[in-house]
């Protein structure tokens, strides 16, 4: 079976990837598709979330493992097939690629494809141009700052985009993310 996963970021409005990979492909298979796509170094730890419909993360897969003395489960991307997780179309994901600054894609699993297989992964579609890796960290840090010192300040002023524009409904954002509205 082959999923059809879409990538979207919430720093940059026109910004999407489709990607193509057999559901028998590692969680490391898809994250290096995705940073191949995206022309981000593999050189920085990353994680995917699994999320709920409102985008909160539960189940965590990560680069290595961290030796956690819990009694959850974990899970590696190297050795977790997607498909051990992965269990329904509209499937959400988080895929953390900036854990200084906690930046993250947004990820659903858009399609799948029973009876076809895939030998490596594929991005199908590219659209716009991906955030930057690597955030200045004094730039971030003086967002964070004005934002403590006027939480009220527009989204303008934080060169922020709240759903791809800079005029937004309430209602919208109660709502949640919506990843088919991008």
């Amino acid at each position: 079976m082959v999923y059809r996963f879409k990538l979207v970021s919430d720093e940059v409005s026109n910004f999407s990837r489709e990607y193509e990979i057999d559901s028998t492909a590692t969680f490391l298979q898809l994250r290096n598709t995705i940073l191949d796509s995206v022309g981000y170094s593999k050189d920085d730890f990353n994680s995917f979330f699994l999320c709920d419909d409102d985008w909160q993360k539960n189940e965590e897969i990560t680069l290595e493992d961290m030796g956690s003395s819990s009694d959850q489960d974990i899970w590696v991307m190297g050795d977790t097939p997607l498909n051990e997780l992965i269990e329904e179309d509209g499937q959400r994901l988080i895929f953390v690629f900036d854990y200084m600054t906690d930046r993250a894609f947004f990820m659903e699993m858009k399609e799948s494809f029973p009876g076809r297989t895939l030998s490596d992964p594929i991005c199908v579609l590219k659209r716009g141009q991906a955030p930057a890796q690597y955030i200045d960290m004094d730039e971030f840090e003086n967002k964070i700052d004005q934002s403590i010192l006027n939480p009220v300040l527009p989204a303008e002023d934080l060169d922020l985009d709240i759903y791809g524009d800079d005029q937004y409904d309430e209602e919208d954002i109660a709502d949640g993310f919506d990843i088919n509205n991008l």
